[in-house]
């Protein structure tokens, strides 16, 4: 089983390797396929490896090579299979093979077809590196691995200038938020690479503290170890963990990044944020599940943030209009729900609803792709309708994808998201229930109302003289599966907990069967409704806010997303920017620069004053030897005075 954890691990680099050796090069096909058979690779090897554990309870661990030793300090490039890492490793290279071949089609005629491809398999290969690792150390490779890539398939278009492309929350006429009126994806990937990195240097800390305590950085010593550390180094260690994890899933206050990153190549959004990327903050919560459980204040505390996140962000996703936005700021919301799992003890349920989530997400964002590309790559909502006639395919797909998402029987995210509010009404947190209660109306409530804006209705399209056309088959092909994935994970929940909870801890509440059902019919007459409401509305009116409502608090607070943005222009970046400015011209140019040039012009003037010495002229030898003899000579009598 060992060499299938090499070929999972490193045939996406192989792709990635191949795909850059012509990435300065016109479009070459052959890397397309080339990189998305290596995916095909990767994945056949994890689904063996993951056949193998569910069969066996075997757990798998390699050691590729030392990497460092430095005394007692032994960190080896080692991975390891077992029922979690394998998950994640199907749930990554399913996706990231359907992104692949669904990007052959959607990247058709960009001029950088090869470098996109060699970006993207690299993306893989770092997510796969971050999930298979057997250290602390390892992990944060991947995770860097991972920010890197990001910023370069984010920031992948990056010729295109700051040009507003349609109409959106940004520049709506609600919104007085003009440095944000345009965001080049060149800002988007700075801005979500910077923003990582801030989170980034908490984990840092963490993982540090980590070896400080306990001299190792491998995950079966840290975990048999924990225990014997103080309660509060415990805390600290995994506030700062949790700090990483909240950057790479866009966990507020560092949710910024998360919508901008919208401005790359749209099966970029799928594969980032769907199965990759912004998953990993809960792979962390849920690897590090020994951790946290130690400490139950702190995994109270990641709950309550993720209950805020789940809310916040479907708030904002009810009045958007960016057909990708409105998907990404649904990507936060879900993320919530799986914070809340994993705070509150259900790390396998976390780990569950970020598998079923993975599919139907990256379905939407590839559905929403195909939407664009028949549309001119528009992206406002408001300018499509009645595409249902004309994109049947993408159309029932993307359906079934937000019912999912909805909740709706019997698909994937009816049974992973109700298990989550099972989860948090068991362990007594009402207020927390209830914010995600409500957050699941409003998911049915967005999502159908982006399902009738696009499919249904006027044909609004034909103002702007669009005429629209289903995708390549093959690429509906790739999308097919993902819609399958979206319809069925749900059913194997028994099997998946019978597997994961001999890694992961058990569920610990305890729930009667009365009221299980009564909290599903509850959950689901609100999704339902949720639903009902976005189609009958759109329906009987056509549209959602009436003027009047447009022009009110609440509205334009949403549309503005509470003015976070605002906030982060007006006091943090141009106050910080002011500072640099006058760091850099009263203390770098007036006092650095000073010394600095200061030191450079002494020591120039003092070797172009012995520069004589060295011309070999005689009369001028001669005169430094009288005047360094008659120099001795006083100082010698100078002395016999002093004794």
């Amino acid at each position: 089983m060992e060499k299938f954890v090499y070929i999972a691990l490193f045939a996406p680099l192989v792709g990635s390797i191949v795909a850059s050796l012509f990435s300065m090069k016109p479009k070459t096909l052959f890397t397309g396929i080339f990189t998305s058979l290596m995916l095909a690779v990767s994945m056949v090897a994890s689904l063996i490896l993951l056949f193998n554990i569910i069969s066996s309870d075997e757990i798998i661990s390699v050691k590729l090579m030392d990497w460092i030793v430095i005394g007692n300090l032994s960190i080896p490039f080692g991975f390891v299979a077992d029922a979690v890492s394998a998950t994640m490793m199907v749930v990554v290279t399913i996706v990231s093979t359907m992104v692949h071949i669904h990007s052959i089609g959607y990247m058709d005629h960009d001029k950088s077809f090869n470098r996109y491809f060699a970006w993207l398999s690299a993306f893989v290969f770092s997510m796969m590196i971050l999930v298979m690792s057997d250290n602390f150390a390892g992990l944060f490779i991947g995770w860097e691995g991972v920010g890197l890539c990001s910023w370069g398939l984010i920031g992948f278009w990056y010729h295109k200038e700051d040009k507003a492309k349609s109409k959106d929350v940004y520049t709506s006429p609600y919104s007085t938020l003009s440095p944000y009126s345009s965001i080049s994806p060149s800002y988007a990937a700075n801005e979500a690479f910077i923003m990582n990195r801030v989170a980034d240097l908490g984990m840092l800390v963490g993982i540090f503290l980590i070896y400080w305590n306990l001299g190792s950085l491998q995950y079966d010593v840290v975990f048999a170890n924990v225990g014997n550390l103080s309660h509060g180094i415990i805390i600290a260690i995994a506030i700062f963990l949790f700090i990483g994890a909240m950057g790479k899933s866009a966990q507020f206050p560092f949710n910024q990044w998360l919508a901008n990153a919208m401005e790359g190549p749209t099966p970029v959004s799928a594969l980032i944020h769907a199965a990759t990327m912004v998953t990993a903050g809960v792979y962390l919560l849920v690897r590090a599940n020994v951790i946290f459980t130690a400490v139950p204040e702190v995994g109270y505390g990641i709950a309550c943030l993720g209950a805020f996140v789940a809310i916040f962000a479907a708030t904002q996703a009810m009045v958007a209009s960016n057909i990708k936005k409105i998907v990404a700021f649904s990507t936060l919301s879900q993320l919530g729900y799986m914070f809340v799992a994993a705070g509150l003890g259900a790390y396998w349920v976390a780990l569950f609803h970020l598998a079923t989530h993975a599919f139907f997400k990256s379905v939407l964002f590839l559905g929403a792709g195909n939407v664009m590309h028949a549309l001119n790559d528009e992206i406002n909502i408001k300018n499509m309708g009645g595409l249902y006639k004309h994109m049947k395919g993408t159309a029932i797909i993307m359906i079934i994808a937000s019912a999912a998402l909805s909740g709706i029987w019997p698909l994937a995210g009816f049974y992973s998201k109700d298990l989550i509010l099972e989860v948090a009404f068991g362990a007594h947190q009402y207020i927390l229930w209830t914010i995600l209660w409500v957050t699941a109306g409003l998911t049915a409530f967005y999502s159908f109302r982006l399902v009738m804006y696009v499919f249904f209705g006027e044909e609004r399209f034909k103002k702007l003289n669009y005429h629209p056309h289903e995708t390549y088959g093959f690429v509906i092909a790739a999308m097919s599966p993902l819609a399958i994935l979206a319809i069925v994970t749900g059913w194997f929940r028994n099997s998946f907990e019978e597997m994961i909870i001999k890694v992961l801890p058990g569920l610990n509440v305890h729930v009667h069967e009365e009221v299980v059902l009564i909290l599903i019919i509850v959950t689901s007459a609100m999704a339902i409704a949720g639903v009902l409401f976005a189609a009958l509305r759109y329906v009987k009116a056509g549209t959602y806010f009436s003027e009047n409502v447009k022009d009110s608090f609440f509205y334009k607070l949403l549309a503005n997303q509470y003015y976070i943005p605002h906030f982060l222009e007006y006091v943090i970046t141009r106050p910080y920017l002011a500072i640099s400015k006058f760091a850099w011209k009263y203390i770098d140019l007036k006092i650095i620069d000073f010394i600095v040039d200061g030191i450079g012009k002494l020591v120039y003037a003092s070797g172009k004053g012995v520069r004589p010495l060295q011309s070999s002229n005689l009369s001028t030898l001669l005169k430094v030897m009288v005047y360094g003899f008659v120099l001795l000579l006083v100082l010698s009598v100078a002395l016999g005075f002093l004794k």
